[in-house]
């Protein structure tokens, strides 16, 4: 899955004033992503806020993305759920060919046994053929997926082959890498830890900030993928207060405001999301024009 390395985005949803997809606001913002150099895009991750979807809109932003990038970079599709019947139902139905492998963030609020999650991991294996790239969030689902459940599932699966980790948590990313199989893909889920995440063996990140900052991002990656640490270091420093301001209220609401400043969409959001606050506006406004103005090395 080598075109799995490097830096994906998980894009964000844009709407209209009026709560409707902006499918306008969305074909630039595949375009700005194409044209920023991003290594792959990921359609209806959790970014795209998926549970204020309905099921038919989930499809259309996925066919309509996959007929935009019309092939020019590979393309992962986001599954995810707590109701596991229902979900390897909707993976069952899913036969778009443009997509190479599917997202699955684990179950939330249930918060299910390390038995639980391992058999719903199971049921998606064996729904589909796909990659599935298992999804660790504790902070928003509820329930921590152990490094035992990880590697249970990496060796007892074949299509199960990596986890986008955004735990926080440096031993569970060192214990990752010491007992994964050969090829499982260790991919960063925190922005503000692709760098430290990839000394570590970390092949890239499934971003929120490179929604709006592609170029940045995907050179981040770059420099690490090549050991061009200082470098690296120089635009990590760059991104930080930009990785703050995108979660200071929550996301995607301020990646949005970042979008909505560099003209790619607007910034609306579903309840129970809002905008961000104007103090964060401002000051987004600000880091932006800074960021935006930097020459990329």
């Amino acid at each position: 899955m080598n075109n799995l390395h490097g830096a994906g985005v998980a894009l964000v949803t844009p709407f209209n004033n009026d709560g409707s997809i902006d499918f306008e606001g969305l074909s630039r913002l595949i375009e700005y992503q194409i044209d920023g150099g991003m290594d792959y895009l990921v359609s209806m991750g959790t970014t795209g806020e998926v549970a204020t979807l309905t099921k038919e809109e989930k499809k259309q932003i996925l066919d309509f993305t996959a007929d935009k990038v019309a092939g020019r970079v590979p393309l992962v599709a986001g599954f995810g759920g707590n109701n596991t019947a229902e979900l390897v139902a909707q993976i069952k139905e899913f036969n778009n060919p443009a997509y190479q492998a599917i997202l699955s963030v684990s179950p939330y609020y249930n918060k299910p046994t390390q038995e639980g999650i391992y058999q719903h991991y199971k049921a998606i294996a064996q729904a589909t053929e796909l990659p599935i790239i298992l999804y660790n969030v504790p902070g928003r689902t509820g329930s921590m997926v152990s490094v035992d459940t990880i590697i249970r599932l990496a060796n007892d699966f074949p299509n199960i082959i990596g986890v986008k980790e955004a735990s926080a948590n440096f031993e569970h990313f060192t214990r990752i890498m010491a007992r994964k199989p050969e090829g499982f893909l260790l991919i960063s889920g925190d922005d503000a830890l692709t760098l430290p995440m990839m000394s570590l063996g970390a092949v890239g990140v499934i971003t929120v900030v490179g929604n709006a900052f592609p170029k940045q991002t995907q050179q981040l990656v770059k420099f690490c993928n090549e050991w061009h640490y200082e470098e690296a270091r120089k635009l990590h420093y760059d991104l930080l207060q930009i990785d703050d301001l995108c979660f200071i209220e929550g996301n995607p609401a301020g990646v949005k405001e970042m979008l909505k400043e560099l003209n790619i969409c607007g910034n609306y959001v579903r309840l129970p999301l809002v905008e961000v606050s104007d103090e964060t506006k401002k000051k987004i406004a600000l880091a932006v024009r800074e960021i935006d103005g930097k020459v990329i090395a």
